[in-house]
């Protein structure tokens, strides 16, 4: 391969070890260092000139650091006229924030609702004080299917929902930064965006410039293959609805059974209350419950809950994105969850030896072979054949 550099950023610098060294390059040479003030620093000490340039930072750890710092490197590399740059970003950063806010049932929404600002003092929005229209005076169905009226009542509530937030008998929408990740990538001059198993699949539409968004399953499909004893027998369970798609995909390939944890929120004597349920059969069963992000692990935790008390004889989790933030990995070591399986899209080493439940596959296959088949004209899409 010729006329490419590749860089590595400082929030997973092994991973990007691992994907140069498939591809049979060295990491381009880069000091990333802070000033005492915490401000980033970035020297380029390889010419990039006419080179293609591909930049890899995982949006972890110090996320806001990690991607300031990317910024700057694609900044330096524009400045110091490389050809093509692509930002390699395993695991996206705020890609859990759209700019379009959802229904509870993830849904988005059409319209603005119209109880959305209930107080008609907007000078001072968030004065208490400001009469509030009465509940009974909202009939718009919207309202209803939304269940906007269990929030009619609430004049000082902070809860969240529908990408609202009511605050002193004034709801304001939650600030969304979809777009402007956006453009900050594309004005530091991003011409190319690699990512894996984006959360969200409208973030791809904010961009001005090509988005590859690498799935995970082919990955998932082998790690199933190789690390899960009868799995011909076993059973996909996707632990919420979001990500049913994707655990179906995955049921379909293998030829496997399918179930579905199902949350239900329409009781209407604890509108607050979410009721989760199982949609299929894993008495007896090998479980293999499948999602793209585990941040607090609640999800996955509960799910897992749900599958024992079903009869469930053995738990597995296959995810992404191991974000594994707060007391995570207490809660799945406490948890009904045999062995979880976590892709090296973010760091795994503190977690694993923390966890003696956690295993790790790597994703440094599929972004060297979609890295080397960007950079030669290739099609992308026939990796996933390849992968599979």
């Amino acid at each position: 391969m010729h006329n490419i550099v590749i860089f590595g950023g400082s929030s997973h610098p092994d991973l990007a070890s691992k994907i140069a060294s498939r591809l049979g390059l060295s990491l381009g040479r880069v000091t990333l260092s802070k000033f005492s003030n915490k401000e980033t620093n970035v020297e380029i000490r390889e010419s990039v000139r006419e080179q293609d340039v591909y930049i890899i930072q995982s949006g972890c750890g110090h996320v806001n650091d990690n991607f300031m710092e990317l910024l700057i490197m694609i900044s330096a590399c524009k400045i110091a006229s490389a050809a093509k740059i692509t930002a390699v970003i395993p695991c996206f950063p705020y890609a859990r924030q759209p700019d379009v806010p959802f229904k509870k049932d993830g849904t988005p929404l059409s319209r603005l609702p119209r109880n959305a600002f209930r107080g008609n003092n907007f000078e001072n929005p968030y004065d208490s004080s400001a009469p509030v229209t009465p509940a009974s005076e909202f009939k718009d169905p919207l309202d209803k299917i939304e269940g906007q009226s269990s929030y009619s009542n609430c004049t000082d509530s902070s809860r969240s929902g529908n990408g609202i937030r009511s605050i002193g008998g004034y709801k304001q929408w939650i600030a969304r930064s979809g777009t402007l990740i956006a453009n900050l990538l594309t004005c530091a001059g991003a011409d190319h965006i690699m990512t894996m198993d984006l959360h969200d699949p409208q973030f791809q539409g904010f961009f001005d410039v090509p988005v590859d968004n690498l799935y995970g399953q082919p990955l998932m499909i082998k790690c199933i293959k190789q690390n899960i004893l009868n799995w011909e027998q076993a059973v996909v369970v996707s632990p919420d609805a979001g990500g049913a798609k994707r655990a179906t995909a995955i049921a379909e390939k293998l030829r496997m059974d399918f179930a579905l944890i199902h949350k239900d929120r329409r009781s209407q004597n604890k509108p607050y209350k979410t009721d989760m349920m199982l949609v299929g059969d894993v008495k007896d069963k090998i479980c293999i419950l499948i999602d793209d992000i585990a941040d607090t692990s609640y999800t996955i935790t509960k799910a897992a809950k749900i599958l024992h008390e079903n009869g469930a004889q053995k738990i597995y989790a296959i995810i992404t994105h191991a974000i594994m933030s707060g007391d995570a990995i207490q809660r799945i070591q406490a948890s009904n969850i045999d062995q979880i399986f976590a892709s090296d899209s973010i760091p795994q080493d503190e977690h694993l030896a923390q966890c003696p439940k956690m295993n790790v596959f790597s994703v440094a296959p599929l972004f060297a072979e979609a890295i080397r088949r960007t950079h030669n004209g290739e099609s992308v899409s026939a990796l996933f054949e390849i992968m599979n």
